[in-house]
């Protein structure tokens, strides 16, 4: 086997510290939710971020440069994800209901999944600098325009009765998202009887 070159590190050894750092900054966003949906964004600093990983300042640093990018980064986790896991679903076969059917289940289990970091984000997501804010929002308005455009496939396919589906499908995100607020602690039975109830609700006000 050859070895590596003068300064070269095995690619072992570097994906390994890959790894860490990429296991470290995700200890970091969790403990720092978890504390500004304690304590509030606005009373927190790096110090206390830091003292709730129990990692130095230094350490901290390291990995982000600033609470705001940690927030931001908290952000991103409940406005990217939903995009790139959940909208595949609508391009699944089946009817417009049955893949809209399908999102809605996984936007319910990824907000028990993300609930801290849910909540942090509804409440603190103006603290974010100009630029991130717009990058959060163009994730959160494309995810909405995907759901928007089925359910107006659904209107036309005759599944649902003739509303604005812009109107349709804010609301029904609204509500879907006001489940972070209470699904503390639920086991997978719970939430799929919580999403089974919400698509009963939702389907039958849009039923012809």
């Amino acid at each position: 086997m050859a070895e590596p070159t003068d300064g070269a590190e095995p690619a072992n050894r570097t994906g390994s510290r890959t790894e860490r750092s990429r296991g470290r900054r995700a200890e970091i966003v969790t403990a720092a939710a978890q504390t500004f949906a304690t304590r509030g964004y606005g009373n927190v600093g790096m110090r206390d971020i830091a003292e709730a990983v129990g990692i130095r300042g230094a350490s901290l640093y390291h990995h982000f440069s600033s609470k705001e990018e940690i927030l931001y980064e908290i952000c991103l986790a409940v406005t990217r994800e939903p995009v790139e896991e959940n909208l595949p679903l609508l391009d699944a076969a089946g009817t417009p209901a049955e893949r809209l059917a399908g999102l809605l289940q996984a936007h319910i289990r990824q907000l028990r999944r993300r609930r801290v970091e849910h909540l942090v984000a509804l409440h603190e997501r103006t603290s974010l600098t100009e630029e991130h804010l717009a990058e959060v929002d163009r994730y959160r308005q494309y995810y909405h325009r995907r759901v928007r455009d089925v359910i107006a496939a659904g209107m036309r396919a005759g599944e649902f009765r003739e509303l604005d589906p812009k109107l349709v499908a804010l609301g029904m995100l609204d509500m879907l998202n006001g489940v972070s607020g209470w699904i503390r602690g639920a086991s997978d039975d719970d939430v799929e009887d919580v999403a089974d109830t919400y698509l009963r609700m939702l389907f039958d006000g849009l039923r012809p």
